[in-house]
């Protein structure tokens, strides 16, 4: 084993989350020392790993991107590579990068009590590379990125053509003239197929239920207008916050007025449609409005796609794959060349990292969130995780900002230690609010949430600021200790 270092803070991944938990410590908190170990070869996270054609942001990049370094391009739905490259570019402008450790896979976090430290166990070429340090921070995203999730579909194995999951896209994939059927209706999903659609011979989007989809403008002008009438730092903040508030807005009219939004959503839909098309069957779900998250199409793509013949819904249920094909309940045969299983995510949250406490495995399925941004009875870590309903980047930068204003009350008390601590009267209940596949397949593994705050996870970005940045830290539900909790004999 290599040698053993010892920071201030770690922090595990270099995506949005990462990079912008570094930022802020090394502002807010300029003592510290840290640095950033990163799994992969490269930083950047979601928007380096996947590489599937017209890979794009689900959400505008004025909310997506830093609030410390605004998105200034014209196009706010952002393609992958653009992210990538002002991810890259943020962490080298702020000098960030040089504290970046690529490909130093996490394999082990242990807290001792005695210590007060974590000790962290990472595999670096074949070996273990073991580091030290007081507070652990978990940006490492929340699903598996070793694989999505692929259902065994029957007949498999008599397909003759290629059977492929985005996540995991070959890069000289030759798929012109080809017919394609991809299967589901998620973001991915409607990302993929007007894409594909380019240079495919045909693209059948093949879907068990529909979701809602939403037509927006891949250029906000209202952002352009401001940046150029306005100095930057100011049409920032005020691109910002009338996308936030709009976000909150609808959220809430979606929770308040559900059938109110979907008649917006669906006769939307309508309006890009040629008459006659079956919206009903194909792009009205059974749920309401955000109880899954909704789809953007900039510009309409996907439904330009549609209009043009080359993309075609159905909606219905896969029988088998046959050998050339899929063959539905309906008796309906699609055929195809390439399936693309468009089917969801994995979540895994920590890596699924070996977390323990005094030796203790933690299991996370037994712990209740605290601020959104740490867990009950694990002492000194913070994790990374963004909001449902609205974009992943304006969570995570409230719970890192929180974070500073933790590490530095405990640094002008002399704490080393704090842990939430759940009280008696805390009911646990589900985390996310959510009834998408992916959240739903990892309810055994999800940590929980109380009735009321700070055990309860808003959804909404204004009470969250005001909670974060205003709210005591001291509040009664997370015990400090100013020396090591050694264990009684």
């Amino acid at each position: 084993m290599e040698s053993h270092e010892h920071f201030d803070i770690l922090i595990i991944g270099a995506g949005l989350s990462g990079i912008d938990a570094a930022y802020n410590l090394q502002t807010a908190c300029p003592g510290k020392s840290y640095a950033i170990l990163e799994e992969r070869d490269a930083i950047g996270g979601t928007w380096d790993l996947f590489r599937y054609p017209g890979v794009r942001s689900d959400s505008d990049m004025h909310t997506l991107g830093f609030p410390f370094r605004p998105w200034h391009a014209e196009e706010a739905i952002a393609d992958g590579p653009a992210i990538r490259d002002y991810i890259r570019d943020t962490a080298a402008h702020f000098g960030i990068d040089r504290k970046i450790r690529v490909g130093h896979r996490v394999t082990r976090a242990s807290w001792s009590s005695t210590d007060a430290r974590w000790t962290v166990d990472a595999q670096v070429n074949g070996k273990t590379v073991r580091l030290g340090c007081q507070f652990l921070y978990m940006c490492s995203g929340y699903f598996d990125y070793g694989g999505g999730f692929s259902p065994e579909f029957p007949g498999m194995e008599r397909f003759k053509g290629q059977i492929l999951h985005p996540q995991a896209w070959p890069e000289k994939l030759d798929y012109a003239g080809k017919k394609i059927v991809v299967i589901g209706s998620g973001a991915t999903a409607v990302t993929l197929v007007p894409a594909l659609a380019r240079d495919a011979a045909q693209v059948t989007m093949l879907q068990r239920s529909p979701t809602y989809v939403v037509s927006r403008a891949a250029k906000d002008t209202k952002a352009i207008w401001l940046y150029r009438h306005l100095p930057r730092g100011l049409a920032a903040k005020l691109i910002k916050w009338k996308n936030v508030a709009h976000g909150i807005m609808m959220f809430h009219l979606a929770r308040s007025r559900p059938e109110t939004i979907k008649r917006l959503i669906i006769g939307g839909v309508r309006q890009q449609l040629a008459a006659g098309y079956d919206v009903d069957r194909h792009f009205t779900p059974r749920y309401n409005p955000w109880d899954q998250r909704i789809c953007l199409v900039p510009d309409g793509d996907l439904f330009a796609a549609i209009r043009s013949g080359r993309v075609e819904i159905v909606t219905d249920t896969i029988e088998t794959f046959v050998e050339d094909g899929i063959r539905l309940r309906s008796g309906a045969t699609i055929p195809a060349e390439i399936i693309v299983s468009a089917t969801g995510l994995v979540m895994k949250l920590m890596g699924g990292i070996d977390i323990r406490v005094d030796d203790e495995p933690v299991r996370l399925d037994e712990k209740l969130v605290y601020r959104g941004a740490m867990l009950s009875g694990i002492p000194n870590l913070a994790f990374a995780f963004g909001y449902t309903n609205a974009s992943w980047t304006l969570r995570c930068d409230l719970s890192a900002r929180y974070v500073c204003r933790l590490l530095n009350y405990m640094g002008r008390k002399r704490w080393v230690v704090c842990t939430p601590i759940q009280g008696e009267s805390i009911e646990p209940e589900p985390w996310l609010d959510f009834s998408s596949g992916y959240v739903r397949r990892a309810d055994a593994v999800l940590p929980k949430q109380g009735q009321r705050a700070p055990w309860r996870v808003k959804q909404n970005y204004l009470k969250d600021l005001a909670a974060h940045g205003w709210g005591s830290v001291n509040d009664g539900a997370i015990k400090f200790h100013a020396k090591p909790v050694r264990p009684r004999p």
